[in-house]
């Protein structure tokens, strides 16, 4: 079971800009090539930067700059192609960006992933999605029966029924299920057995009558 990665989803044909292209050059680009920001990058095409609508913005209201070496935010965050969409995501979340530039080997620009770029996983399949839980997480991953379950998918919603061996199951299960990609959530319809004591043991379980019963017999031995 893998995630869909960086490389799967980035936008391949980038614009860029450099340090000293003009903020006139900047929005042009922006405009005609109806994006929102493009990444500023050395000589050597790595990425030191990015500039966006907003710093275009920022910066006419304010006064000052003129290029891209003083419009960019900086430094810039980036993504290596081998990422997985769930740690692409983080990384937007956790550094407040929208975008990530996307670095080869040697740290030249080979794309950019963007948030809508990311949206796309969840635009997949219900039918993908249920024969990836059955097959990947259900028989190859926790060695169930695939008979014991059902998975239905609708809309990204996956509902899971049927009976598995126990909670701690039933908690990796769904642990499993949510990180699917397109996943959007997972309904619990589970049932889970939890055999007793006697039956872990071997032994054959003991009723409420029996037990009374062996009570008493004991109890007459020890007066006799």
């Amino acid at each position: 079971m893998g995630h869909l990665t960086v490389a799967d989803l980035m936008t391949p044909s980038v614009i860029s800009v450099q340090r000293g292209t003009t903020f006139k050059e900047i929005a042009r680009l922006l405009s005609e090539s109806d994006v929102t920001a493009v990444p500023v990058v050395d000589d050597r095409g790595r990425p030191v930067g990015v500039v966006s609508e907003a710093d275009l913005l920022r910066n006419r209201s304010a006064g000052g700059a003129q290029d891209a070496g003083a419009l960019m935010s900086h430094p810039a965050v980036t993504a290596e192609p081998g990422w997985n969409v769930v740690h692409a995501a983080r990384v937007m979340e956790e550094q407040r960006v929208k975008r990530l530039p996307v670095i080869d080997y040697e740290g030249c620009l080979v794309g950019v992933l963007s948030r809508s770029d990311l949206v796309q996983v969840f635009l997949r399949r219900d039918r993908a999605i249920q024969e990836e839980i059955l097959e990947e997480v259900v028989t190859r991953t926790l060695r169930l029966s695939p008979s014991s379950l059902n998975v239905e998918v609708s809309e990204g919603l996956v509902t899971l029924s049927g009976t598995v061996q126990s909670h701690d199951t039933v908690a990796v299960l769904l642990r499993l299920c949510q990180s699917v990609d397109g996943v959007v959530d997972v309904v619990d319809r589970l049932s889970h057995g939890a055999p007793s004591e006697d039956v872990r043991s071997g032994l054959a379980p003991v009723t409420a009558g029996e037990e009374e019963e062996a009570s008493a017999h004991a109890s007459q031995e020890k007066r006799s």
